[in-house]
């Protein structure tokens, strides 16, 4: 190592100060995390390094027996957790601990409130990871040599946890990473080996490496050795190989906030494995909260993916469809070759039928909470529904069982969280109703305000009310269920099939005729505006409405895209004239044409305003109703 060692400062990225502090902060209450934390991370260490090393086994320089040791000095008020696994380079060492890369940062730190209760829900959806060592430490100091690397390119990295850490370099004859917390004045507790114990066992006894901490209580007989001797502490079994019956659900547990750096409990798992044409395990959980960056579709997510128990890859995209890639969990299979890269897991056969398999067993899990747990499915619903809309376009083969565990709210819900399947929908439909009806709008008070309901209000017919902003997309995808047509009550001629008596067909009909010079009068004067001006029997108390037509982007999808900076068609709407308004009746013998103008346009301004529509000219709409006011008034 050269003589002339230089100490760098560095300011820890903006997004890591913040997240500091209110971490230290907002964890206190659960600051025995950072044990299990901690272990984690060398756990990753320690299977990456397996798996270097199958191309590679001088990677493990004559030192093959893997393992995390935990040493602790009560004097010192020190605990350090040691591996020997894959280490890290200086450039690591500063991306890997002065910086989050993590896409959305910025966005989920903005939702931290101060509030200790909410923010630490936050941020166990975020992951802390090495950083929950400052909730215990004042002082930490990292020394790490990258497997392969000479002694002398270690580094040693040191932080007080105050905006600034220092790297030097540094000589380490062991490959690995050492992490020393020098512990708070009020945190001496946790340099006891009891203590440590207890935490290995309770949070980190699923990990497949060993966990090894000094021996302890020699008898009065026994000299205690100069070098310490290390025992195992925890079981160092693969959980996901060990038989179901032998695992309780908190082990269950702990493993999933392993896997996922989360620290709410998942709200299910499955367990399984598959002998056969394919040999494999796994264990798929659904969490129960929603991480940050769920809607980056780009963000790496997908299983952990092991071969013959050997780690592979983190983020196996390949195994779930995108639409699930909220799902955590862990595939082992002894069918994949233990070289595999992304390249070839892409175009492998046995990846395919896994991914069917394991679609489907999620898809069952959510089937089997649904029914079970109704309470428990409507959380998992509002905080993933969304994502699980994207199922119909992406997965045809399971679109009728994704259909299934859709939830919406509905003109017959008793609150706005009281929600309706689409099996529940159908099985409720009246003998002669035919459709699936819904209405796509910005939100529940303007989809329980639109006076398309009028009719439907009427004649007792049940409407799902869409309101997410993906709504107009999915049921673009998703055109029926249950052999029942989904229809969207906006748009096209609305018919209701058997549902519309021979009178109401036939009264129908005697409107038009006797208000056909109406309808070619406002044609020619909305022709700018409107495709066309035509009588509707969907409406019992307002004049008007817009509709549009039958294969036309409806208004939420064309805001979607027009926020988006996208081109939008210029698809001019119905105008649909109730024939039983008075105000109809009004403008038909109406002789004086102004007047009749400004009634058209009051009424067609009014419907558009009632579908979430901007006016063109508003000026001239508060005009036109100060002029009728001022008539009435006079």
């Amino acid at each position: 190592m050269s003589d002339n060692v230089t100490k760098e400062t560095h300011s820890f990225q903006t997004e890591v100060k913040q997240l500091l502090h209110l971490m230290i902060h907002s964890l206190y209450s659960n600051k025995e995390i950072f044990l299990r934390e901690l272990i984690s991370n060398a756990s990753d260490a320690v299977d990456k390094l397996r798996f270097e090393a199958l191309a590679n086994d001088a990677l493990y320089e004559d030192d093959s027996d893997l393992r995390v040791r935990i040493t602790f000095d009560k004097d010192a008020k020190t605990i350090t957790i040691d591996d020997n696994g894959i280490g890290m380079t200086h450039d690591d060492v500063i991306n890997n601990l002065g910086t989050i890369a993590k896409s959305g940062t910025a966005e989920f730190l903005s939702k931290l409130s101060g509030d200790q209760k909410k923010d630490a829900h936050l941020i166990g959806q975020f992951g802390v990871g090495f950083y929950s060592s400052f909730i215990v430490a004042d002082k930490v100091t990292v020394v790490t040599r990258k497997a392969g690397q000479p002694a002398d390119q270690a580094v040693i990295w040191e932080s007080a946890g105050d905006g600034e850490f220092s790297v030097e370099a540094t000589e380490k004859t062991s490959r690995g990473t050492s992490i020393t917390l020098h512990l708070k004045n009020d945190q001496e507790e946790f340099a006891d080996g009891w203590r440590l114990r207890n935490l290995v066992r309770k949070y980190s006894d699923h990990i497949s490496v060993s966990v090894e901490l000094p021996k302890e209580h020699y008898g009065e007989e026994e000299e205690k050795p100069e070098a310490p001797e290390f025992e195992k502490i925890n079981t160092a079994t693969a959980l996901w190989t060990r038989s179901k019956a032998d695992i309780p659900d908190e082990e269950y547990q702990e493993f999933y906030k392993h896997i996922s750096h989360d620290f709410a409990d998942a709200a299910s798992w499955s367990h399984n494995k598959v002998e056969g044409k394919l040999d494999y395990t796994s264990l798929l959980y659904v969490p129960s909260k929603a991480p940050f960056d769920l809607w980056n579709r780009d963000v790496a997510r997908g299983l952990k993916l092991y071969v013959q128990r050997v780690f592979i890859m983190d983020d196996a995209e390949q195994f779930l469809p995108l639409y699930l890639r909220f799902i955590k969990g862990v595939v082992d299979s002894n069918d994949l070759s233990l070289n595999v890269s992304r390249e070839i897991l892409q175009k492998d056969q046995a990846v395919d039928s896994m991914k069917s398999a394991l679609t489907k067993r999620v898809l069952d899990m959510l089937e089997k909470m649904a029914k079970k747990e109704p309470e428990k499915y409507q959380q998992f619903w509002d905080e993933f529904g969304q994502v699980l809309k994207e199922g119909p376009a992406e997965d045809f083969a399971n679109k009728e069982k994704i259909a299934s565990l859709f939830r919406f709210v509905s003109t017959q819900s008793d609150s706005d969280k009281a929600t309706v399947g689409l099996k529940d929908y159908v099985e409720r439909m009246p003998a002669e109703q035919d459709k699936i009806y819904y209405i796509v709008a910005d939100n529940l008070a303007a989809a329980k305000a639109s006076p398309h309901l009028e009719i439907f209000r009427k004649k007792n017919i049940e409407v799902l009310l869409l309101t997410d902003r993906i709504d107009e997309w999915m049921t673009g995808h998703l055109s029926e269920f249950d052999g029942k047509k989904l229809a969207d009550i906006t748009k096209g001629d609305l018919d209701l099939g058997a549902i519309e008596s021979e009178d109401d067909k036939k009264a129908q009909k005697e409107a038009e005729e006797k208000l056909e010079p109406l309808l070619k009068r406002v044609k020619d004067l909305m022709q700018s505006e409107v495709q066309d001006v035509r009588l509707t029997h969907r409406l019992t108390e307002s004049p008007a409405c817009l509709a549009v037509g039958e294969h036309d982007m409806g208004e939420q999808m064309r805001k979607i895209m027009e926020a988006a900076g996208q081109a939008v068609p210029d698809n001019k709407p119905f105008l649909e004239l109730n024939p039983d308004h008075p105000m109809i009746n009004k403008i038909d013998q109406e002789v004086d044409e102004d007047r009749f103008k400004d009634l058209v346009w009051l009424i067609y301004e009014q419907a558009r305003i009632s579908e979430g529509r901007t006016l063109k000219d508003p000026s001239a709409y508060v005009s036109r109703i100060n002029k009728l006011m001022l008539e009435l008034s006079a």
